[in-house]
Formats: C-alpha cells, sequence, structure tokens
C-alpha cells in the first residue's frame, strides 16, 4: 500500500460568504502572456534571441497587449533580446513589456538599463512569501519577508528617477497559495501604499499559485477574499498566474476570474516549470465557445502552433484541447453516428447558432477543418464511414446501405489498424462503382410506346457476360423495372428491386449522378446495394442494377 500518510491536506479557507458561485465569466481578462520568461526557462534548450523574436511577433500578432519578455538583470540573453526589441522598433505603441526582477539592488538597476528606450514597461518585482519557504528557505519572520518587498519598492522608485519612460509596479507575493491570507493581505497593502497607486495611474497585485497545491475552489477563495480586503481596491489591477501541479490551472483561473480576477499571466499551450503555467489558448477558446470575445486573435490556431513548436522545440499533445490533432476527431461509432446528423441538421435548419454533438466549437472557426472530423478505426461504425464517403467524396450513402458497406471497412480496419478517407474511396470504387464482372452493362436503348393513358417502356440491353457481347430486351413500366424484367429471363434469376434512390454528385450542367439500388435475390432472400454514377441518370440507375446482380450472383459463381 502507498504510504499516503506522509501526506497532510493543505488548509482550506473558512469563507462561508464566499460569492463567486453564483457569477459568471462575462468578458475576457486583460492577457499577459509569459511565454518569453516562464515558458522559455521552462525549455530543455531555451529559445536563441531569433526564436525569441519570432515568438515575440506571434504574441502581438495574436494581440497580447501585456508581453513578459524575461529576466533581464539574470541573463545577458534576455537583457540583449529586450535590447534587439528596442533598436529595432518591435515593440508596438500599444504593448506593454513586462520585465521581471529580484528585490536586489544590483538586478533592480541593471533592469531600468534594459529598459531604457520604452515608452511604457512593467517593473515586476516579487519575493517569496510562503510558511515553507520563509522557515527553509530564507530563515525569516513575516516582518523581514515584507521589508524585502518595501525594499524592492524603493529601488523601483530609485531607478525611475533616470527612466523617462512611463513604469507600472507589479507586485508578487512569490507562492501566495501556501501564504496564510492575513499575511498575503498585509505585505500587498503594504507594498501598494508605499507605491502610491490611483485609479488613474494603477498598480498590478499578482498573486500566483506558484505551485498548485488544493482544489480550484478554494484558490478562489482566497482570490476573492484577498479581493474584498485589499485597501484601495479601486487602484489595483489584481493579477493571477497560475500553474497546473495538480492538473486543474484552467479550472482555478476560471474560478479566479468569477472571485474578482481582472488579468490572466499564462502561455501559449500551458508551457512552463513542471506541468506547467495556466494554457491562455484553452482557457481564451472556452470564453469562445460560451460566445464570449477572447479578446485575443486566435482564429488560425496551426499557424499558433506550428509558431510554437519550432521555437521551443516542444510537441503539442495530440488530445490537447483545442490545438490537439486528434480532439476533433471522433472514433466511437455512435459519436460518429451523431456527428453526423448534427452537421445535417445544421445545414438542413441554416442555423446561426452552432450545435453539434461532441464538438463544442465548428473546427473550421479556429482554422481546423471538417476532415479530420470523423476517423475510421475498429471502433467505427456505420455513421462514421458514411460520413467520410459523403464529406470527402459526395455520395450520400442510404440509410440502409450504411451497415452493408461499414460491414466491410470494419473487417480491413480489423485487420490493419486505421483505415483512411483514401482507402475508402478505394474500397467503394472496387466493391460497388466497379462490380463489373461477370456481367459488365455497356449500353440501352430506351423507347416508350402510348397506350391510351399508360406508357410502356421497352429496353434494349448490350452488355457481356464473361466477356462475350450480348444483347437483351425487357419490358416494363419504366426504364428500371424494363431493365429488370429483361435481367431475369436472361440470366435465368428473380430479383426485386427494394428501393431507389438518386442525388447530384457536384453542381454544374456537367455534374454526375449517383444512383442507389437496393436488390433482393428472391430465391435466397439475400439482399445488398448497387451503386452506379454517369452524367445520365437512366445510365446510373442501369450500371447500379448491374452492380447489385454481380454483387449478389458474381460472387456466388
Amino acid at each position: 500500500m502507498m504510504n499516503y500518510k506522509r501526506y497532510q491536506r493543505v488548509p482550506v479557507v473558512h469563507y462561508p460568504e464566499r460569492e463567486w458561485p453564483n457569477k459568471e465569466i462575462e468578458k475576457a481578462p486583460i492577457w499577459c502572456s509569459v511565454d518569453l520568461r516562464d515558458g522559455n526557462q521552462a525549455l530543455v534548450e531555451p529559445m536563441v534571441v531569433e526564436e525569441k523574436v519570432e515568438m515575440f511577433n506571434l504574441l502581438v500578432k495574436m494581440g497580447f497587449k501585456e508581453i513578459e519578455i524575461g529576466f533581464p538583470a539574470a541573463s545577458q540573453i534576455e537583457f540583449d533580446f529586450l535590447r534587439q526589441l528596442v533598436e529595432r522598433k518591435l515593440i508596438p505603441d500599444d504593448v506593454t513589456v513586462q520585465v521581471l526582477t529580484q528585490c536586489r539592488e544590483h538586478l533592480v538597476k541593471r533592469t531600468f538599463e534594459s529598459i531604457q528606450g520604452i515608452k511604457r514597461a512593467v517593473v515586476h518585482i516579487y519575493n517569496s512569501t510562503s510558511t515553507l519557504q520563509r522557515d527553509v528557505v530564507f530563515h525569516m519572520d513575516r516582518e523581514e519577508i515584507k521589508q524585502i518587498a518595501l525594499d524592492g519598492v524603493a529601488m523601483v522608485k530609485e531607478g525611475m528617477k533616470h527612466y523617462d519612460g512611463e513604469v507600472i509596479l507589479e507586485y508578487s507575493p512569490e507562492s501566495f497559495t501556501g501564504t496564510e491570507l492575513d499575511f498575503a493581505l498585509d505585505i500587498c497593502n503594504a507594498v501598494q501604499e508605499a507605491w502610491g497607486p490611483t485609479p488613474e495611474k494603477k498598480m498590478i497585485i499578482n498573486l500566483p499559485s506558484t505551485v498548485e497545491m488544493t482544489t480550484p475552489n478554494v484558490y478562489a477563495d482566497q482570490i476573492e477574499w484577498m479581493n474584498k480586503h485589499l485597501e484601495n481596491r479601486e487602484s489595483i489591477i489584481l493579477s493571477v498566474h497560475p500553474h497546473n501541479d495538480r492538473g486543474t490551472g484552467v479550472a482555478a483561473t476560471e474560478l479566479a476570474l468569477l472571485a474578482g480576477a481582472d488579468r490572466v499571466e499564462g502561455t501559449l499551450f500551458g508551457n512552463g516549470e513542471r506541468t506547467g503555467n495556466v494554457d491562455v489558448l484553452t482557457l481564451a477558446y472556452n470564453m469562445f465557445s460560451q460566445g464570449i470575445d477572447p479578446n485575443l486573435e486566435i482564429g488560425d490556431i496551426k499557424e499558433i502552433a506550428e509558431i510554437y513548436e519550432r521555437c521551443t522545440k516542444m510537441h503539442i499533445d495530440p488530445r490537447h484541447p483545442y490545438a490537439g490533432k486528434l480532439v476533433f476527431t471522433a472514433f466511437s461509432g455512435s459519436h460518429q453516428d451523431a456527428i453526423n446528423k448534427g452537421m445535417q441538421a445544421l445545414m438542413e435548419r441554416q442555423s446561426k447558432i452552432w450545435q453539434v454533438p461532441y464538438l463544442p466549437i465548428d473546427p473550421s472557426d479556429i482554422g481546423r477543418e471538417y476532415e479530420p472530423v470523423v476517423r475510421i478505426n475498429s471502433q467505427s461504425g456505420k455513421g462514421g464511414v458514411a460520413f467520410v464517403m459523403d464529406t470527402y467524396f459526395g455520395f450520400k450513402l442510404p440509410r440502409g446501405m450504411h451497415k452493408e458497406f461499414a460491414d466491410l471497412i470494419q473487417r480491413i480496419a480489423e485487420r490493419q489498424g486505421e483505415v483512411a478517407p483514401e482507402q475508402i474511396m478505394e474500397e467503394f470504387r472496387k466493391h460497388y462503382l466497379e462490380k463489373k464482372e461477370p456481367y459488365h452493362f455497356r449500353k440501352c436503348k430506351i423507347t416508350d410506346f402510348e397506350s391510351g393513358d399508360e406508357f410502356t417502356t421497352v429496353a434494349v440491353v448490350t452488355y457481356t457476360n464473361h466477356g462475350e457481347t450480348k444483347q437483351f430486351e425487357g419490358v416494363g413500366n419504366g426504364p428500371i423495372d424494363a431493365v429488370q424484367r429483361g435481367l431475369e429471363e436472361e440470366l435465368g434469376i428473380t430479383i426485386k428491386v427494394l428501393d431507389y434512390s438518386e442525388h447530384a454528385l457536384a453542381s454544374g450542367s456537367g455534374a454526375q449522378a449517383a444512383s442507389y439500388i437496393h436488390m433482393m435475390d428472391q430465391n435466397s432472400g439475400r439482399v445488398t446495394y448497387g451503386v452506379g454514377i454517369s452524367s445520365n441518370i437512366t445510365r446510373a440507375s442501369l450500371r447500379g442494377i448491374f452492380s447489385a446482380v454481380n454483387r449478389l450472383f458474381g460472387d456466388a459463381e
């Protein structure tokens, strides 16, 4: 048995007056990307300057108005990168860069050197405040820890004397989730009092879940408690910086927004230390799926993913929400059938509201295609195969034909695994469209004779039987009936056409028609479908009849 008694529960917040459970997210927060800092420092191979420039340009293109560049005082590469952005004039006027520094004099001084020439910057200072780190890392009491933060504020103020741009102060009590709430409040109030923000010139109080320690509702309680108790709240932008140690970073962030957070720091695809930072893209797409403007340009997930993977040398999991290669894919037969019916209903009703089972958003809205929505393996069912035939190739198989063709494809899937759409179409050709042996339809002459109020159709059919050219004549009440009767007499069989359907394969005057014939061998009771295509609907029907006859009698022969 696992030694679970080594671990103890993290205390929850006694906060019965919480209000966040009754709220809804109604708008996007202020987004701050920390891909170039948290994201970069967590890479096995950190980005070089040009890769950082490419990532920065992507973030700007996506609409991030606040971007944390890094820790320029601690790394020459990060210092040089920031200077590149300045000298190459790559920072748009409406984008605020953010730089991180510890509360140490030489680091703060170097930080101000790095931002010279930038019109507006967020200077982000932090120090760890948690009970555990005060004990085992710093060996300091509360007042000593608070003094570190206040000294940091004084250092930033000193640096501003030689800086002609605008500085926005951000303060983070690092490891906030492991800090007593009363102390977190005390240190944050002391910092903002020392800085002196106003409603016109706000500062940022950032409450990081540096290590995710418990369930998301507890983080929401902590955020709401701080939101309601912070002094001078109207002069503060309340920010969160969640990590994902328990795998609930997205949920914790969404609940924190309900609890009063104004701003979110996160990364693309959740890249960051350990299990990562909160995934900004998942948050933004979640909002989009609820009809909320995410205030980010995220309509081309493929481009975002390509640049991300190239710059970070990380790979996106195929099950990653929204971006993963398999997230808009259904292998399950029941899922495929529901998607197929949902898509058909959407088109038939011409609805402006997206409602398709198993697809929370339209893949095309974020630059994905419909093609991967249904993929066929041994777990797939009739609906999936029919969906592929319709979506990829335009064949709207009759409902009764779904199982017949799907059974054929499933046998292949059981042997080899996934079956590609192209292979499905090839099997369709082989078993239906090109089922021309032993009886191959060649041509037919149709003549109608009027007798009173009724018409009689005479069909003269030329075909090959085992390669030998032959001809027969049939009489009936239409072309299909006439050819059926003629075949029965010619081949000595007894057949019945149970159903017939047709549709155009493409628009335009030169479009081909597809014809489906459901046929029974009345002697054995066996039934099957035949399919024919032609630019002439009658010829398509007759080819369908021969296809069905070959499937019923040619296979047995």
